[in-house]
């Protein structure tokens, strides 16, 4: 019996993973966050499955559901939005697992930063620009912010920034990244990036503020960075012409030479 942790993507119920759908669909009980997972994701239930919403349960109640499944032999999709790997809650679910020696495993999802970037139609990091994503957030009710964490100190270092669960700091924001980035720094929101009612609002540190939907809360996802609006960027080494690599050899004295994989000669 195991506990599969499955990030449930960032809202549009086919980008769920293969591995994920196949889970769910195996599991005879499934505890959802109700306020962030599509219903449709459900839909992949085996018939008579337990579909439990976890969004009014404290901690104690969900790993309850777990525990009951352990003992009745059940395995449980325990579904989160986005991936897993940050702000999920998970650790803590994981924690109590272990020491209920009930075993658990992970399967990553689409994480909203990645959902966000194609609903923008661009890369994040861009050749001389910027080779860093940074992803954070700003204090909020459930969370406080270690003391080294400040966008200040992430700023600084030039990074796209994408700053989630903080639309409602958005004032704070802009105050705190515009001496490193100055007022015409690109900025976008993405709201509920890839569910039916998805919205962008692009703009520049200046004029962010006012272009903002008071209306966009909670699930909005902030981007910060020049690689945002930069069309006079490198080309990457990657696909130059001149660029000795493994799969593209550029004389019989490269040290890939005759070494093409799935080729057998060095013709690639």
């Amino acid at each position: 019996m195991t506990i599969h942790f499955i990030g449930a993507g960032p809202g549009a119920p086919d980008l769920l993973t293969l591995r994920g759908r196949d889970l769910i669909a195996a599991c005879p009980v499934c505890l959802y966050a109700g306020s962030l997972v599509p219903e449709q994701v459900l839909e992949h239930c085996p018939e008579g499955a337990r579909i439990v919403n976890t969004a009014p349960l404290s901690l104690d109640d969900i790993i309850d559901e777990m525990r009951r499944a352990h003992a009745s032999g059940l395995d449980v999709a325990r579904l989160h939005s986005g991936d897993l790997s940050v702000w999920s809650a998970m650790g803590e679910q994981l924690r109590r697992l272990r020491e209920l020696d009930i075993s658990y495993a992970i399967t990553p999802g689409v994480p909203a930063f990645a959902a966000a970037a194609a609903t923008l139609g661009q890369e994040l990091t861009l050749p001389g620009v910027a080779q860093s994503v940074v992803l954070t957030r700003t204090p909020g009710r459930a969370s406080a912010m270690p003391p080294g964490e400040t966008l200040a100190n992430f700023a600084s270092s030039g990074a796209t920034l994408a700053i989630h669960l903080s639309i409602h700091n958005l004032a704070q924001v802009v105050d705190d990244l515009m001496p490193f980035y100055g007022a015409d720094c690109p900025v976008a929101i993405v709201w509920r990036a890839t569910w039916p009612d998805e919205r962008v609002v692009r703009g520049r540190l200046a004029t962010i503020l006012s272009r903002a939907d008071g209306g966009m809360q909670r699930t909005a996802l902030i981007l910060v960075g020049p690689a945002l609006d930069n069309t006079d960027f490198q080309e990457s080494c990657l696909y130059s012409l001149g660029y000795d690599r493994r799969f593209r050899p550029q004389s019989a004295d490269s040290p890939f030479a005759g070494s093409v994989p799935g080729n057998g000669s060095s013709d690639a």
